[in-house]
Protein backbone atom coordinates (compact mmCIF):
# COMPACT_ATOMS: atom_id res chain seq x y z
CA UNK A 1 0.00 0.00 0.00
CA UNK A 2 2.87 2.35 0.77
CA UNK A 3 4.17 1.98 -2.77
CA UNK A 4 0.83 2.84 -4.37
CA UNK A 5 0.20 5.89 -2.19
CA UNK A 6 3.65 7.45 -2.58
CA UNK A 7 3.89 6.79 -6.31
CA UNK A 8 0.48 8.39 -6.76
CA UNK A 9 1.73 11.47 -4.93
CA UNK A 10 4.65 11.67 -7.37
CA UNK A 11 2.31 11.50 -10.35
CA UNK A 12 0.02 14.12 -8.87
CA UNK A 13 2.97 16.41 -8.24
CA UNK A 14 4.10 16.28 -11.85
CA UNK A 15 0.79 17.41 -13.30
CA UNK A 16 1.63 21.08 -12.73
CA UNK A 17 4.72 23.07 -13.62
CA UNK A 18 4.72 24.77 -10.21
CA UNK A 19 4.63 21.43 -8.42
CA UNK A 20 7.92 20.26 -9.90
CA UNK A 21 9.44 23.72 -9.65
CA UNK A 22 8.76 23.58 -5.91
CA UNK A 23 10.50 20.22 -5.66
CA UNK A 24 13.51 21.69 -7.48
CA UNK A 25 13.58 24.66 -5.07
CA UNK A 26 13.59 22.24 -2.14
CA UNK A 27 16.56 20.47 -3.74
CA UNK A 28 18.48 23.75 -3.90
CA UNK A 29 17.80 24.50 -7.57
CA UNK A 30 16.16 27.89 -7.01
CA UNK A 31 15.75 30.39 -9.85
CA UNK A 32 18.69 32.64 -8.96
CA UNK A 33 21.05 29.68 -8.51
CA UNK A 34 20.00 28.01 -11.77
CA UNK A 35 20.34 31.27 -13.70
CA UNK A 36 23.81 31.89 -12.29
CA UNK A 37 24.95 28.36 -13.09
CA UNK A 38 23.53 28.62 -16.60
CA UNK A 39 25.35 31.91 -17.16
CA UNK A 40 28.65 30.36 -16.13
CA UNK A 41 28.14 27.36 -18.41
CA UNK A 42 26.99 29.58 -21.26
CA UNK A 43 30.06 31.80 -20.96
CA UNK A 44 32.32 28.75 -20.99
CA UNK A 45 30.56 27.43 -24.08
CA UNK A 46 30.93 30.75 -25.89
CA UNK A 47 34.61 31.02 -24.98
CA UNK A 48 35.26 27.51 -26.23
CA UNK A 49 33.28 28.05 -29.45
CA UNK A 50 35.12 31.29 -30.16
CA UNK A 51 38.51 29.64 -29.67
CA UNK A 52 37.52 26.97 -32.20
CA UNK A 53 36.05 29.47 -34.68
CA UNK A 54 32.62 27.94 -34.20
CA UNK A 55 30.90 31.11 -33.01
CA UNK A 56 29.05 33.05 -35.70
CA UNK A 57 28.91 36.78 -35.05
CA UNK A 58 28.81 38.30 -38.52
CA UNK A 59 27.17 36.14 -41.21
CA UNK A 60 23.85 37.03 -42.82
CA UNK A 61 22.32 34.07 -40.97
CA UNK A 62 23.57 35.42 -37.64
CA UNK A 63 22.20 38.88 -38.42
CA UNK A 64 18.75 37.48 -39.23
CA UNK A 65 18.63 35.40 -36.06
CA UNK A 66 19.85 38.30 -33.94
CA UNK A 67 17.29 40.70 -35.43
CA UNK A 68 14.48 38.32 -34.47
CA UNK A 69 16.02 37.84 -31.03
CA UNK A 70 16.16 41.60 -30.41
CA UNK A 71 12.53 42.05 -31.52
CA UNK A 72 11.25 39.32 -29.20
CA UNK A 73 13.30 40.34 -26.14
CA UNK A 74 11.12 43.20 -24.81
CA UNK A 75 7.96 41.12 -25.12
CA UNK A 76 9.65 38.20 -23.42
CA UNK A 77 10.62 40.53 -20.56
CA UNK A 78 6.97 41.54 -20.24
CA UNK A 79 6.06 37.87 -19.80
CA UNK A 80 8.71 37.24 -17.14
CA UNK A 81 7.07 36.22 -13.87
CA UNK A 82 10.03 34.37 -12.37
CA UNK A 83 10.95 37.14 -9.94
CA UNK A 84 14.40 37.41 -11.53
CA UNK A 85 15.31 39.77 -14.36
CA UNK A 86 16.74 37.86 -17.32
CA UNK A 87 20.04 38.82 -18.91
CA UNK A 88 19.12 37.62 -22.38
CA UNK A 89 22.03 36.49 -24.55
CA UNK A 90 22.25 34.82 -27.94
CA UNK A 91 24.95 32.54 -29.30
CA UNK A 92 24.83 31.38 -32.92
CA UNK A 93 26.94 28.32 -33.63
CA UNK A 94 28.44 27.49 -37.02
CA UNK A 95 27.06 24.01 -37.51
CA UNK A 96 24.94 22.02 -39.94
CA UNK A 97 23.08 20.60 -36.97
CA UNK A 98 19.36 21.42 -37.02
CA UNK A 99 18.94 22.50 -33.44
CA UNK A 100 18.29 25.32 -30.98
CA UNK A 101 17.98 25.40 -27.21
CA UNK A 102 17.78 27.72 -24.22
CA UNK A 103 19.39 27.70 -20.78
CA UNK A 104 17.89 29.22 -17.61
CA UNK A 105 17.96 32.99 -17.37
CA UNK A 106 17.59 33.57 -21.10
CA UNK A 107 20.68 32.07 -22.72
CA UNK A 108 19.53 31.20 -26.26
CA UNK A 109 21.65 29.06 -28.58
CA UNK A 110 20.92 28.64 -32.31
CA UNK A 111 22.74 26.47 -34.81
CA UNK A 112 23.03 27.93 -38.30
CA UNK A 113 21.85 24.60 -39.71
CA UNK A 114 18.31 25.05 -38.44
CA UNK A 115 17.97 28.23 -40.50
CA UNK A 116 19.96 27.24 -43.57
CA UNK A 117 18.87 23.63 -43.99
CA UNK A 118 15.18 24.45 -43.49
CA UNK A 119 15.40 27.74 -45.40
CA UNK A 120 13.53 29.46 -42.59
CA UNK A 121 11.78 32.79 -43.05
CA UNK A 122 12.22 35.42 -40.34
CA UNK A 123 8.78 34.53 -38.98
CA UNK A 124 9.73 30.85 -38.81
CA UNK A 125 12.92 31.81 -36.95
CA UNK A 126 10.63 33.70 -34.55
CA UNK A 127 8.57 30.55 -34.06
CA UNK A 128 11.67 28.63 -32.96
CA UNK A 129 12.93 31.58 -30.90
CA UNK A 130 9.58 32.10 -29.18
CA UNK A 131 9.36 28.41 -28.32
CA UNK A 132 12.81 28.47 -26.70
CA UNK A 133 12.20 31.74 -24.84
CA UNK A 134 9.01 30.36 -23.29
CA UNK A 135 10.95 27.34 -22.03
CA UNK A 136 13.13 29.81 -20.10
CA UNK A 137 10.30 32.09 -19.01
CA UNK A 138 8.28 29.20 -17.59
CA UNK A 139 11.42 27.76 -15.97
CA UNK A 140 10.99 24.40 -17.62
CA UNK A 141 14.58 23.48 -16.75
CA UNK A 142 13.65 23.82 -13.08
CA UNK A 143 10.48 21.85 -13.65
CA UNK A 144 12.43 19.06 -15.36
CA UNK A 145 14.81 18.91 -12.41
CA UNK A 146 11.82 18.56 -10.10
CA UNK A 147 10.26 15.93 -12.35
CA UNK A 148 13.52 13.98 -12.39
CA UNK A 149 13.65 14.07 -8.59
CA UNK A 150 10.11 12.70 -8.50
CA UNK A 151 10.96 10.06 -11.09
CA UNK A 152 13.94 8.91 -9.03
CA UNK A 153 11.80 8.86 -5.90
CA UNK A 154 9.06 6.85 -7.59
CA UNK A 155 11.59 4.36 -8.91
CA UNK A 156 13.33 3.95 -5.56
CA UNK A 157 10.02 3.49 -3.77
CA UNK A 158 8.93 0.87 -6.28
CA UNK A 159 12.14 -1.13 -6.01
CA UNK A 160 12.27 -0.85 -2.23
CA UNK A 161 8.68 -1.98 -1.76
CA UNK A 162 9.22 -4.96 -4.08
CA UNK A 163 12.17 -6.21 -2.07
CA UNK A 164 15.51 -7.68 -3.08
CA UNK A 165 13.97 -10.59 -4.99
CA UNK A 166 12.11 -8.40 -7.48
CA UNK A 167 13.84 -10.05 -10.46
CA UNK A 168 14.54 -8.60 -13.89
CA UNK A 169 10.90 -8.25 -14.95
CA UNK A 170 9.95 -6.50 -11.72
CA UNK A 171 12.76 -3.96 -12.10
CA UNK A 172 11.78 -3.24 -15.69
CA UNK A 173 8.15 -2.79 -14.68
CA UNK A 174 9.08 -0.35 -11.92
CA UNK A 175 11.25 1.67 -14.32
CA UNK A 176 8.53 1.74 -16.97
CA UNK A 177 5.93 2.82 -14.44
CA UNK A 178 8.06 5.68 -13.22
CA UNK A 179 8.71 6.85 -16.78
CA UNK A 180 5.06 6.74 -17.82
CA UNK A 181 3.83 8.29 -14.59
CA UNK A 182 6.36 11.05 -14.26
CA UNK A 183 8.85 11.41 -17.09
CA UNK A 184 7.52 11.20 -20.63
CA UNK A 185 4.07 12.84 -20.29
CA UNK A 186 5.59 15.73 -18.38
CA UNK A 187 8.23 16.34 -21.01
CA UNK A 188 5.58 16.44 -23.72
CA UNK A 189 3.53 18.80 -21.59
CA UNK A 190 6.45 21.22 -21.32
CA UNK A 191 6.98 21.13 -25.07
CA UNK A 192 3.31 21.82 -25.73
CA UNK A 193 3.34 24.75 -23.32
CA UNK A 194 6.38 26.17 -25.10
CA UNK A 195 4.63 25.77 -28.45
CA UNK A 196 1.53 27.65 -27.37
CA UNK A 197 3.39 30.34 -25.44
CA UNK A 198 5.75 30.80 -28.36
CA UNK A 199 2.80 31.43 -30.67
CA UNK A 200 1.64 34.30 -28.47
CA UNK A 201 5.13 35.72 -28.05
CA UNK A 202 5.92 35.83 -31.76
CA UNK A 203 2.51 37.38 -32.49
CA UNK A 204 3.09 40.13 -29.91
CA UNK A 205 6.43 40.90 -31.54
CA UNK A 206 4.77 41.30 -34.95
CA UNK A 207 5.50 37.93 -36.57
CA UNK A 208 2.65 36.09 -38.23
CA UNK A 209 1.95 33.01 -36.06
CA UNK A 210 0.95 31.07 -39.17
CA UNK A 211 4.70 30.61 -39.62
CA UNK A 212 4.75 28.20 -36.70
CA UNK A 213 2.68 25.81 -38.80
CA UNK A 214 4.91 26.10 -41.85
CA UNK A 215 7.97 25.61 -39.61
CA UNK A 216 6.74 22.24 -38.42
CA UNK A 217 5.63 21.27 -41.89
CA UNK A 218 9.26 21.79 -42.91
CA UNK A 219 10.32 19.74 -39.89
CA UNK A 220 8.03 16.96 -41.11
CA UNK A 221 9.83 16.87 -44.44
CA UNK A 222 13.22 16.87 -42.73
CA UNK A 223 12.14 14.07 -40.42
CA UNK A 224 11.30 11.97 -43.45
CA UNK A 225 14.85 12.56 -44.66
CA UNK A 226 16.42 11.42 -41.41
CA UNK A 227 15.15 13.84 -38.78
CA UNK A 228 17.12 16.14 -36.47
CA UNK A 229 18.21 16.37 -32.84
CA UNK A 230 15.71 19.18 -32.36
CA UNK A 231 12.91 16.62 -32.81
CA UNK A 232 14.21 13.97 -30.44
CA UNK A 233 12.37 15.03 -27.28
CA UNK A 234 9.37 16.72 -28.86
CA UNK A 235 5.84 15.50 -29.50
CA UNK A 236 5.17 14.23 -33.02
CA UNK A 237 4.94 17.00 -35.59
CA UNK A 238 1.35 16.11 -36.50
CA UNK A 239 0.30 16.33 -32.85
CA UNK A 240 1.92 19.68 -32.28
CA UNK A 241 0.59 21.15 -35.54
CA UNK A 242 -2.93 20.11 -34.58
CA UNK A 243 -2.56 21.67 -31.12
CA UNK A 244 -1.13 24.90 -32.54
CA UNK A 245 -3.97 25.20 -35.05
CA UNK A 246 -6.39 25.22 -32.12
CA UNK A 247 -4.52 28.12 -30.51
CA UNK A 248 -3.86 29.96 -33.75
CA UNK A 249 -7.00 32.19 -33.71
CA UNK A 250 -6.00 33.81 -30.40
CA UNK A 251 -2.44 34.37 -31.60
CA UNK A 252 -3.66 35.66 -34.95
CA UNK A 253 -5.84 38.20 -33.17
CA UNK A 254 -2.78 39.53 -31.28
CA UNK A 255 -0.85 39.73 -34.54
CA UNK A 256 -3.67 41.51 -36.36
CA UNK A 257 -3.90 44.12 -33.62
CA UNK A 258 -0.34 45.20 -34.43
CA UNK A 259 -1.08 45.93 -38.07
Amino acid sequence: MKKIILTSLCVAGVLTVSGCATVADMAGADTATLNAQATQSYNQMVTDARSKNQLDTSSSTYKRINTVFQKLRPYADQMNQTGQAFQWQLAVMKSDQVNAFVAPGGKVVFYTGIVNKLNLTDAEIAAVMGHEMVHALEEHAKSKLGAQALTDLALNIGLSAAGNNVGQLGTAAAQLGSQIGVGLPYSRSLESRADQGGLMLMARAGYNPQAAITLWEKMNKLEGAGGSSFLSTHPSNSQRIEAMRKNLPAAQQLYNQRK
